[in-house]
């Protein structure tokens, strides 16, 4: 490998570890949602579904060029997730773990990502009225699950 070539290889190994320094914790946590895994316990779907969304993140990095990493990175997310739904389905305890995937999906990109409802409907390339659907389906269901209040210490 020549010269240029490697100080090109490290320079963007430094640059990826730098945004993933940064932007981890959150792609972590809209992964945790995305699977449903309970918030405050390990969350080995989550982690492995990050893993693949950064590793398409780092393939693609140098095609970047100026843009948002962090909004290639969760469009990854978005992506892998999509791709790996059915591995999704079965209810883990988390707070959106009763939702069908892709209802999680919708529901994470407009509030946990705060996507506007057009652009979360071409990154999923459905209609956006099948996305305000999701969403407010996805909403509805949060609202009749409602956590029973915790018992009085006596």
């Amino acid at each position: 490998m020549g010269e240029r070539r490697q100080a090109r290889e490290r320079r963007r190994a430094r640059e990826f570890a730098a945004f993933t320094a940064g932007a981890a914790g959150r792609l972590l946590h809209a992964a945790a949602l995305l699977t449903g895994e309970p918030a405050g316990q390990p969350a080995p779907a989550a982690e492995e579904l990050l893993l693949q969304a950064l590793a398409r993140t780092y393939a693609g990095w140098e095609r970047l060029r100026g843009e948002d990493p962090y909004e290639q990175a969760r469009r990854e997310l978005a992506a892998v997730f999509a791709y790996t739904a059915r591995r999704h389905r079965r209810p883990r305890g988390g707070l959106l773990g009763r939702l069908p995937p892709r209802e999680r999906l919708v529901l994470v990109l407009r509030l946990h990502e705060d996507i506007a409802e057009e652009q979360a409907a071409a990154q999923l390339g459905l209609p956006a009225e099948r996305v305000r659907t999701l969403y407010r389906h996805a909403v509805a269901e949060l609202r009749s699950r409602r956590p029973e209040p915790a018992p009085a210490a006596p």
